[in-house]
């Protein structure tokens, strides 16, 4: 039998899939409600609408996995009931008004967002168990002064010891100092003068591991049951409690206008590498009058810095001017040549 012979007719084409070329132009969610981001954890984001309904959603691919946090007004679509088990999706951001942000040292090149749209910045330090840094308080200062919030310097435990002196100093720049004496095993303390300044205002408590910021949230927020730890003795270092940031309601009716608190985990490092040096010196005014008459391009560590005869006038050294130089200085030793990523 003579094989068949084949010729172009016999080949066999598959036809081609008609597609629709795709669009740049994305949805225009005109039905997406808004409410504001209260959680971030592990991909699912706890939101709050306007109407006191919590929602548990997921961010949209094209936002990119760090780009909610809490804080930020959102537009969610999907299933919006608030119902367990259901998920929502989280399609857009509204603009920040500001936003907390650091990086993890000096020398980090990546910007990590914290909270965003804050009103008020509440720094809690110790008196004592562990002592205050002036260095971590004039970063977070720097920050509030860079995105217009306000600062609040909350000294807790003057119980077991007196404020230290240096802390009065902030007092020049605008920054407004409170006490706390409250204990974990008592809610009774008198937080008054706080609650007031907390009234209609979203706040943001920072500071070390065991300053006392859970006891705190726990005393202003008593519906919100947060873990308090102790200071590890051999170390000075309070234990972490909170192990994410998270916005609680002042009153537990969420639907309630009177304010929110947002609790934030123990800081130990607050890299300001995405600021650049004049930002940092303009953020206090006194020393940026001082610099004002230092030569061109002076890095403010030279033998003929300004700042140097103002922390020793006529060769005498002060002692408080010294120290507030030396934590600029300290500062201002940042790598400008490599600024951080974004993420």
């Amino acid at each position: 039998m003579t094989p068949r012979e084949f010729d172009e007719s016999d080949v066999r084409i598959r036809p081609g899939r008609r597609t629709r070329p795709r669009s740049k132009d994305r949805p225009a969610h005109a039905d997406a409600i808004k409410a504001l981001v209260t959680t971030v954890d592990r991909g699912r984001t706890t939101c709050l609408t306007d109407d006191g309904t919590i929602i548990t959603a997921m961010k949209a691919r094209e936002l990119g996995p760090k780009s909610v946090v809490v804080g930020d007004r959102v537009n969610i679509v999907g299933d919006v009931t608030g119902t367990d088990g259901t998920l929502a999706r989280i399609v857009s951001l509204d603009p920040r008004k500001n936003s907390l942000s650091r990086t993890v040292d000096d020398a980090a090149r990546v910007e990590r967002t914290i909270v965003a749209n804050i009103d008020q910045l509440v720094i809690v330090v110790a008196a004592a168990n562990p002592e205050p840094r002036r260095g971590l308080i004039d970063r977070f200062l720097v920050c509030a002064f860079h995105e217009n919030i306000k600062p609040i310097l909350l000294v807790t435990k003057t119980d077991i010891s007196s404020i230290p002196d240096f802390l009065q100093e902030y007092k020049a720049l605008g920054v407004e100092i409170m006490t706390s004496a409250i204990k974990s095993d008592s809610r009774d303390g008198d937080l008054e003068q706080l609650r007031g300044l907390l009234q209609g205002k979203t706040s943001v408590l920072v500071g070390h591991s065991g300053v006392g910021k859970s006891t705190l949230i726990n005393a202003l927020v008593p519906h919100a049951h947060r873990i308090t730890g102790d200071v590890n003795d051999t170390t000075g270092r309070g234990r972490h409690t909170s192990s994410s940031a998270i916005a609680l309601p002042l009153a537990s009716d969420l639907s309630s206008r009177e304010g929110w608190i947002i609790d934030t985990p123990g800081i130990r490092a607050f890299g300001l590498a995405h600021l650049d040096s004049n930002r940092i010196i303009a953020s206090f005014q006194d020393l940026s009058e001082v610099t004002v008459g230092c030569m061109p391009n002076c890095s403010h560590h030279e033998i003929g810095c300004r700042l140097n005869e103002w922390a020793a006038p006529g060769g005498v050294i002060n002692p408080e001017r010294s120290a507030r130089v030396a934590s600029l200085r300290s500062l201002l030793e940042l790598k400008d040549s490599n600024p951080p990523a974004i993420d």
